[in-house]
């Protein structure tokens, strides 16, 4: 073969094309041609026979940092191919579909895909959070297919030393949820996860936990003291029996002068749940300050309902000194003080938006608003009497 192309000739060609504006083609040998482009890059044309016919076809390679030897070896790899009766170009197709396919079926691929089309989901907020977190730095980038169990495995035995148990089972469950949900829409797919591989039981996840009097004393008077929004959310959770973010978005809009209807898209049970609300609480929304006309109750912005909860909660155990509990579990003590304060357990369950079930269900159509009317009042009499005691009566489970 001929000398061929130099450092030299290459970098007069790029000089001539950025000059004249036109592509500078420069023959290399056997079908190798190398082209400067105007802009000042580069490509490497190889031509070859197709089937052994008169017939040229060519491949274009732009990789910029080629080279002149590497252009000859990638240009005589073609060549070989050719003279075998393969046609180069049907495999540079297949390459590239295949890292398309590959691209597409990638963990982070399937799962932006399924967060997508679940945009309803109550916890898609914390799913995404989840898998930004702690899945994609290890496993998004991976073809879901090609993901071993033992592979999850080792990622939940990290988080599990790193964040805990239930962390590690939280990470568990969104990678199940993704991948039972690829393989309803995939024919091949399978899913590596099985029984067993979970970190704590059900037993162990299940929480129990409920402000004590004294306890309940101590929230009480932080959540009256504290400033910003966070003190008097706490105070409309215990008040309400609600959840948190259940509380936390509720909307002026969603009130009808004493009731408040939290509307089903943002209810756990996808149903309008309907709270009359008592005198205290009340108070509490009348005392929380609109800010520039919004809608929202609990906000600090006006725009937006308030957020950050870790951070303020973390400023609020310091305030009130309680350890130890979520927001969640204000739930399950008020429901806890209503059943002290002498409240039906049919009308209490109906307060926290539970459905009845067996017979008793089917009085569900009724809203028994008069009945939670009373319940919410009793729970509000109920935790006064706990936060500010009479000095003759012993607080229980003080």
């Amino acid at each position: 073969m001929a000398k061929g192309l130099t450092a030299f000739a290459i970098k007069a060609a790029k000089a001539k094309a950025i000059a004249t504006g036109e592509r500078v083609p420069k023959k290399d040998g056997r079908g190798l041609f190398y082209v400067a482009l105007p802009t000042g890059g580069e490509s490497w044309v190889q031509y070859f026979r197709v089937h052994g016919t008169k017939q040229l076809a060519k491949i274009t390679n732009k990789e910029p940092a080629l080279g002149i030897n590497g252009a000859r070896t990638w240009g005589a790899k073609i060549r070989e191919r050719a003279a075998l009766g393969i046609d180069p170009r049907e495999e540079t197709k297949s390459a590239k579909a295949k890292a398309l396919n590959v691209a597409a079926n990638t963990l982070r691929a399937i799962a932006e895909e399924y967060l997508g089309r679940n945009k309803k989901l109550r916890t898609i907020g914390q799913r995404r959070a989840t898998l930004e977190r702690l899945i994609y730095p290890k496993l998004g980038a991976r073809p879901i297919a090609s993901i071993k169990r033992s592979e999850i495995v080792r990622l939940l035995d990290h988080v599990e030393d790193t964040r805990g148990a239930r962390m590690a089972d939280e990470v568990l469950a969104v990678i199940r949820k993704i991948m039972d949900w690829h393989a309803t829409r995939d024919d091949e797919f399978r899913s590596p996860i099985v029984r067993g591989m979970a970190r704590t039981n059900k037993k162990e996840r299940a929480r129990t936990r409920v402000l004590s009097d004294g306890e309940l004393r101590k929230v009480w008077s932080a959540a009256e003291t504290m400033p910003g929004t966070f003190g008097a959310l706490v105070l409309f959770i215990l008040l309400t029996a609600t959840r948190r973010n259940e509380a936390a978005h509720a909307r002026r809009s969603e009130l009808d002068g004493t009731d408040w209807t939290i509307p089903a898209e943002r209810y756990k049970g996808k149903h309008d749940h309907l709270i009359p609300l008592s005198v205290a609480a009340q108070a509490i929304i009348d005392n929380v300050p609109a800010i520039d006309c919004s809608d929202w109750i609990f906000t600090t912005t006006g725009r937006h309902p308030a957020t950050d909860y870790a951070t303020k909660k973390k400023t609020f155990d310091k305030l009130c000194g309680v350890t130890g509990w979520r927001l969640h579990d204000l739930r399950r003590t008020s429901r806890s003080l209503m059943s002290r304060a002498g409240v039906n357990a049919d009308i209490a369950e109906r307060c926290l938006g539970h459905v009845i079930g067996g017979v008793r269900g089917v009085y569900d159509r009724h809203e028994y608003h008069r009945e939670k009317q009373l319940a919410f009042e009793a729970l509000a009499a109920q935790i006064e009497r706990v936060v500010t005691p009479v000095d003759n009566v012993t607080a229980l489970h003080a």
